[in-house]
Parts: structure tokens; sequence; C-alpha cells
């Protein structure tokens, strides 16, 4: 769960996911037996960003279908349908109901939005495969007067209205908890907060670096792109402990006095009506690609988090996950 406050379930959940990839826990539809030669492509297979190029889903396919082209027998191209929070790369997927080439690169976003009255359910989509975790970054441009996370939130109490914040995709969702979360604690009323919605990570960086906008949080692999390229200043992580590598240095919100977490997921969605057969499919082909040295490379190098669950878990996940969603937005009033 994002949380705020002291009684964390983002630690007891994450503690249940990891427990059961530890047990070599898999879907029903795995452990069914069905083969997965029962169905396989048979023509060009589309992965969706939900964002822009530059974006964050975006990026992730981009390194991933290097790595799935080599097991799968026909071309795997990744498809840019943004807008609306991910509600258009969602629902042009089910445009194509029980066909199994399509996925999209699916985020908490799919939860949030909904919740918050706009996007489609996960229920009326075909979760198939859960990825990884992740977690978020808070970035200023390096000659910012905010130094720090502390800094931050002393500058909102003073006057909330001459700090705005760069938010992709949609308010409510991951990027916008990775600072909103920590203001919160900090007993800052975030409705105060000034945000201006982009359509990708890589479209509000762009406005940070041009000075149109003061802070902008990013997933924690794209933040430390711009870290590496001395692009940016990284002033908080909304991971539990400090992470490593070039991010060594950045304190977490809860050393700021911000007692927040704030963890992101990637999952591949599929249409509607998607089959057992399709399922078990691109279950064990991911779980095959994951296993690749490439791939695990990637998940150093960006920080993510490996976690793969096929679809009977990850649809369970969601259920749990969605509750915890529902609570945080509600209670930021951002919950219809």
């Amino acid at each position: 769960m994002n949380t705020v406050g002291g009684n964390s379930g983002h630690g007891r959940r994450h503690a249940r996911l990891a427990a059961l990839a530890a047990a070599g826990a898999t879907s029903a539809v795995i452990s069914s037996g069905a083969p997965a030669q029962d169905w396989k492509p048979t023509r060009p297979v589309e992965l969706i960003a939900t964002n822009a190029p530059g974006g964050g889903s975006d990026r992730i396919l981009r390194i991933f279908v290097k790595i799935l082209g080599n097991h799968v027998p026909t071309p795997v191209n990744v498809v840019n349908r943004p807008g609306g929070g991910g509600a258009v790369a969602y629902n042009y997927a089910n445009q194509h109901p029980g066909d199994g080439h399509y996925l999209v690169m699916g985020s908490r976003s799919l939860l949030t939005n909904n919740i918050a009255g706009h996007g489609p359910s996960y229920l009326t989509l075909t979760p198939a495969v859960h990825l990884f975790t992740e977690f978020i970054s808070v970035n200023v441009k390096p000659v910012s007067p905010i130094r720090t996370g502390r800094d931050l939130i002393a500058f909102m109490k003073r006057d909330p209205s001459a700090v705005s914040y760069g938010i992709a995709t949609s308010l409510g969702g991951p990027n916008h908890q990775g600072a909103a979360a920590a203001l919160k604690a900090a007993g800052f009323d975030i409705r105060k907060m000034k945000n201006v919605i982009f359509p990708s990570g890589g479209a509000a960086s762009t406005a940070l670096l041009g000075g149109h906008i003061d802070v902008v949080p990013l997933s924690v692999a794209f933040g430390a792109q711009l870290v590496r390229n001395k692009q940016v200043r990284m002033i908080a992580v909304t991971s539990p402990r400090r992470l490593g590598g070039v991010l060594a240095d950045v304190p977490t919100w809860k050393e700021q006095g911000a007692n927040a977490e704030v963890s992101q997921w990637r999952i591949f969605v599929g249409p509607r009506d998607m089959t057992p057969a399709q399922l078990s499919y691109w279950e064990q082909t991911l779980r095959k690609a994951t296993e690749a040295p490439e791939w695990k490379k990637e998940l150093a190098e960006n920080y993510w988090r490996h976690l793969i669950m096929g679809h009977s878990d990850t649809m369970k996940f969601l259920e749990r996950d969605n509750a915890d969603a529902k609570a945080f937005l509600m209670e930021i009033g951002l919950a219809r």
C-alpha cells in the first residue's frame, strides 16, 4: 500500500508477495498443466505503452522487447497509446477481445484512475503477469533552492502556490503519491498542491529542465538516468531504505521526517476474454524472458525488484491493492 503513517500495510503486503515468490508460486493457469503450445503468436505482437515515447512504460517496453524477441516466434513491436492516464491504451487493447497478440504495460494507475472515476477497471481486462516493483524519486533542477525533501516540505508550508509539480500521468497515481504521501505525512493539505499533468515522465522532466516546473516525481529508474547525466538533483526516494549505486547518497522520505513509502508495480495486461492457453503461453514465455542475464542486468541497473507472478496470483494481488488504493484516495479526497 502506498502509505502515510507508522502502521504501513505496504511492508506486510510486500512480505506476503515475497513469500509467494520465494515459494515459487505460480498461477492456476500454469499449475493446471495447460501446455503453452496450445497457443502461440501467429502474427506480430503489440506491446502497448500507456504513455508517449520517453515515459515509464515506454522505456521499460523498449528494454524488454529486445529480450522478449528471442522467445517469441513472430515480430514484437512497441506501440504508444498515450492519454487518459493509461485509459486510451487499455481501451485500445479491449478493442481486440480474446486476442493474445496485445499486451499493455500496466501500472498502479490502472487502479487509481478507475477509483477516481475515469479509466477501465482491471476486472474488464485480463491481467496476465506481474513483472516487478519499483519506487519513486522526487527531483528538482540542480540549481533549485529546494535542496532536500525537508526543504520542499518547508517551502510548501510557507507558500504552496510557489511550488509547481509535473505529474505523469494522472492525479492519485504513484508519481503523484511520491510527493503527496510525504507532504500529507508532514501535515500538509495536499489538495493545495499546484499540479500540472503530463502525458509521460519524459514530458514532465523536459518541463522541469526547461524551468517550467519546480518538482517532478518519477520512477527511480528514470530519475537515476537523469542523475547520471547531472540533469537533476534527487531530493528523496520513496523506498523503505536507501538505494545503492549512483543513488546511495539520496535519503528516503522517512530519513527526512516524513513517514511515507510509495511503490509502483509493472504488469502485462491483455484484453478481456483471453483464453487459458494464451495466458499459459505468456506466463511461461515471460518467465523465461525474465531469467535472461540481460534482463537481470536491467533489474539491477534500474533498481527494479523482481517479483514475477502469473495470472491467478496477479488477480489476487490486484484485489488487495485496489482496496488499499481506494482507502488512500478516499482519504485525500480523490476517490469518487
